[in-house]
C-alpha cells in the first residue's frame, strides 16, 4: 500500500508530467494513486485532463462521472466536462456543464470565457457580455486571490485563509482581497470580522455594488436585521423598478417582520416577473414564517408550476409537514429525479420530498429509500467527520474539568438575561422556546451564531507558547471571561426587544456550555432531550438550510446522540445544577407540569400563556414552525417505528445511549 508521501510525489510528478505535454507518463503516476485512493479527487481530475488530450473521449467521460459522485460541488470537474462536450461539438450540454462548474467555482476564468463564446455563436448577446465580464474579472485579479479563491471554493478553507491574509498584509486596502476574505470568514462563521472587513472595503469604494450585496448578506447572518434593511432600502431608493433590489429588500422587510412591505414588494417583482419561481419561492417562505399556511401552499405550489425542475418549491410544500401531495406532484417529482440535468441540490430536495410525500401514504420502504438516497446525496457536498467530532468533544471535557470552574468561579459578566436552550435539531427545543417566548418577560429570538463566533475566535487565538480552545480555557484570566461575557451580552442586544430576558436557542451551543457558565455564570441553560430513536430519525427526516452536517447519516446522527449524552453528562457532574434537562415526550404527557418547572428553573412567575403557546402570534423560522402553532400532538411520538426494520446502523451506533440517554 502506498504512504501518502508516495501518493503527494506520484501527484507532483504526475503535474510535471502534464505540464510537459507528457500525458501517458502523468496517467501511469495517477493510475498509481488511484489504486490506492480511488476517490482521490485530485488524481480522478487530472486522469480525465490526460484522456482527453490523448482524445479517449470516452474514458475521460467515465472518469468525470466518478469525479463527480465523489465531489458533486468540484468545479473543475464540470469545467472539464464543458471541454468535452465542446470538442465534441454539444454545444448545449458544455454551456450548461461552463454554467454549473461557476456555480460551483466561481473562480474559473476559463468556463466563463467559454460561456461567452458559446452565448455569443447562439446569438445571445447580453448573456455572453455577462459572461465576458466575469472572465475579465477574473482575469485581472492577483494569481495569489485566484489561488486562495479556487482553495475556498474546493472547500480547502484554511489554505485559502492562509493565502488571502499572506496577500492582504501586503495590500491592505485591495478591495476584492477583503470581499474574498470575507467570504472565508463567514464560511467560518466569524461574521464579526466579515462585517468588518466589507464596512472597510465600503469605505474604500462607497459604490461597489458587489461589496455592498456582500455587507447585506453578511448583516443578515449577523442578525443585523436594521441595518441590512437601511442598505437594502439605499439600492432600492437608486433603482425603485429593478426586481432585484425590490426582491433584496423584501427579504430584509420579512426579517423586520414588515409582512405587508414585503409581500407588497415580492408582488411588485411577480407583477414585472409573473412566473419568477425564485420570487414565489421566497413569498412561500414569507407566508409559512408568519403563519398563513394557504397562502404558502399557494405560492409554492405557483413556483413548481412555473419552474417543476425547482426542488426548492417542493421542498417547500413538504417542510410545511402537514400538506399532503397528490399522485400528480408526486409523479412529477419522480420524473425530476430521472432528469440526468436536474441541479445536484433540486435533486437532494426532491429526494426529501418524495421521502414525505410517500410516508404520509404509509409507503414506509420507498419513503425511506428515498429519505436515504437524498441523505447520501447530501453527505457527499459535506466535510463531516465524526471521529473528529468525538475527539473535539472529549477534548472539550478534558479541558473543562472541575477544577477549572472552582478556580473562576467568581468570574465572567454577572448579566442574568440570556436564557439558552441546547441539545440536538428536532428535540423541542422550537417548542420549549415558544412556551418561553409566550411570556410578558422574555424575548423569543432566533438560534444566534454569538456563542459560536466566541468559541472559533479561541480557537484561532494561538499565542507563543500556547492552544487553541478548548486547552486555551484554563489559561485564561477571570477580566478575559468578564470580557467575552460582555461582548455576547453587547452582541446580542439587536436581536432583543424590551423585555429583562431572551433566549438564544442555538442547539450546537451544548458543546461550550463550559464556555457559557465562565462568562456567563448567572445564565440559565435548558437541554431540550428527547428519546433517541424519534430525535436522530426526525433529523434524518429533515433537510436543514445550513449546518447541522451530522444529520445527514443513521451512522453519523447516532454517533453525535452518543457524544451528546456523555458530554451532558460531563457538564452535570462538573456543574451540578447548572442545566436543567427537559424531556420532550414528559412535555407532551405533562404540558403545565413543565411549564412550571422550566418557569421555576428561570425564576419566571407562572403564566398561563406559556401553557397555551400555540396562540401566540412571532415568527418562527425553523422547521417545526407549523407544529408550535398548534396544540400538543403526540403523533409523531412513535412515528420512527414505522421505519424500525431500515435502522439498524442508528441504533448500532446509538450503543448503550439506546436506553441509558435519561442517565
Amino acid at each position: 500500500m502506498y504512504s501518502l508521501s508516495e501518493n503527494e510525489e506520484n501527484l507532483k510528478a504526475a503535474r510535471a508530467s502534464l505540464r510537459n505535454g507528457e500525458y501517458a507518463k502523468a496517467l501511469g503516476k495517477l493510475r498509481a494513486i488511484l489504486t490506492d485512493a480511488p476517490q482521490s479527487v485530485e488524481a480522478l481530475f487530472l486522469s480525465a485532463v490526460c484522456l482527453r488530450y490523448l482524445n479517449k473521449t470516452e474514458d475521460a467521460f467515465h472518469l468525470i462521472a466518478q469525479l463527480k459522485a465523489a465531489a458533486p460541488e468540484f468545479g473543475r470537474a464540470y469545467q472539464e466536462e464543458g471541454h468535452l462536450f465542446k470538442a465534441q461539438g454539444e454545444s448545449e450540454k458544455a454551456l450548461k456543464a461552463y454554467q454549473q462548474a461557476c456555480v460551483f467555482n466561481p473562480a474559473l476564468e476559463a468556463s466563463w470565457r467559454a460561456q461567452s463564446e458559446i452565448l455569443l455563436a447562439n446569438g445571445h448577446k447580453e448573456g455572453a457580455l455577462k459572461a465576458k465580464l466575469q472572465a475579465e474579472y477574473w482575469a485581472q485579479m492577483p494569481k495569489p486571490l485566484i489561488a486562495a479563491a479556487n482553495h475556498l471554493y474546493e472547500g480547502r478553507l484554511l489554505k485559502a485563509e492562509e493565502l488571502c491574509r499572506a496577500f492582504m498584509q501586503q495590500n491592505p486596502r485591495h478591495v476584492e482581497g477583503m470581499r474574498l476574505l470575507a467570504e472565508i470568514g463567514a464560511r467560518f462563521s466569524v461574521f464579526e470580522d466579515a462585517e468588518f472587513l466589507l464596512e472597510s472595503a465600503l469605505t474604500f469604494e462607497p459604490e461597489n455594488l458587489q461589496v455592498r450585496l456582500d455587507y447585506i448578506k453578511v448583516l443578515r447572518k449577523r442578525q443585523k436585521y436594521d441595518l441590512a434593511h437601511e442598505h437594502a432600502l439605499k439600492l432600492y431608493n437608486e433603482r425603485p423598478d429593478d426586481p432585484f433590489f425590490q426582491s433584496q429588500l423584501a427579504v430584509d422587510s420579512m426579517q423586520l417582520g414588515d409582512f405587508k412591505k414585503a409581500l407588497s414588494l415580492f408582488d411588485r417583482v411577480l407583477t414585472a416577473l409573473p412566473d419568477d419561481a425564485a420570487t414565489l419561492v421566497s413569498r412561500g417562505h414569507a407566508f409559512k414564517t408568519y403563519g398563513r399556511h394557504q397562502e404558502a401552499v399557494q405560492s409554492y405550489r405557483a413556483a413548481c408550476k412555473a419552474k417543476p425542475a425547482l426542488g426548492d418549491a417542493y421542498y417547500g410544500l413538504a417542510n410545511l409537514k402537514t400538506y399532503r401531495f397528490s399522485d400528480s406532484e408526486i409523479s412529477e417529482m419522480r420524473a425530476q429525479v430521472k432528469n440526468d440535468h436536474l441541479p445536484y441540490a433540486s435533486r437532494i430536495q426532491f429526494c426529501f420530498s418524495l421521502g414525505k410525500a410517500l410516508e404520509d401514504r404509509r409507503n414506509y420502504e420507498e419513503s425511506f429509500a428515498y429519505y436515504k438516497k437524498g441523505n447520501d446525496l447530501k453527505r457527499k457536498q459535506c466535510r463531516y467527520d465524526a471521529d473528529q467530532m468525538t475527539d473535539e468533544l472529549h477534548a472539550i471535557a478534558a479541558s473543562c474539568d472541575q477544577d477549572l470552574f472552582i478556580r473562576h468561579g467568581n468570574s465572567g459578566c454577572p448579566a442574568q438575561d440570556p436564557i439558552f436552550i441546547v441539545g440536538l435539531p428536532r428535540a423541542g427545543s422550537t417548542l420549549i422556546e415558544q412556551i418561553l417566548a409566550s411570556h410578558s418577560l422574555v424575548d423569543g429570538t432566533f438560534e444566534l451564531p454569538n456563542i459560536l463566533a466566541l468559541a472559533h475566535r479561541l480557537r484561532r487565538t494561538r499565542q507563543a507558547k500556547s492552544v487553541g480552545y478548548p486547552e486555551n480555557l484554563p489559561e485564561m484570566s477571570d477580566i478575559a471571561f468578564s470580557e467575552l461575557g460582555e461582548k455576547y451580552i453587547e452582541g446580542t442586544k439587536i436581536h432583543r426587544q424590551n423585555a429583562p430576558y431572551f433566549i438564544d436557542k442555538m442547539p450546537n451551543n451544548f458543546r461550550h456550555i463550559g464556555l457559557i457558565s465562565l462568562i456567563l455564570p448567572n445564565a440559565k441553560i435548558i437541554d431540550a432531550r428527547r428519546e433517541p430513536m424519534a430525535c436522530c430519525f426526525s433529523g434524518f427526516k429533515q433537510l436543514f438550510a445550513e449546518g447541522q452536517e451530522f444529520t445527514y447519516g443513521l451512522t453519523e446522527i447516532g454517533r453525535y446522540y452518543h457524544d451528546y449524552v456523555e458530554l451532558m453528562s460531563h457538564w452535570n457532574a462538573v456543574l451540578p445544577g447548572k442545566v436543567l434537562r427537559v424531556q420532550h415526550e414528559d412535555v407532551l404527557d405533562d404540558l403545565e407540569g413543565q411549564v412550571k418547572r422550566i418557569l421555576e428553573f428561570c425564576a419566571l412567575p407562572f403564566e398561563h400563556a406559556c401553557v397555551e403557546y400555540h396562540k401566540t402570534e412571532r415568527s418562527v423560522r425553523t422547521a417545526s414552525s407549523e407544529q408550535v402553532r398548534q396544540p400538543i400532538n403526540k403523533s409523531s411520538v412513535s412515528q420512527w417505528q414505522c421505519y424500525e426494520p431500515y435502522l439498524g446502523p442508528l441504533k448500532y451506533a446509538l450503543g448503550k445511549t439506546l436506553t441509558e440517554y435519561q442517565h
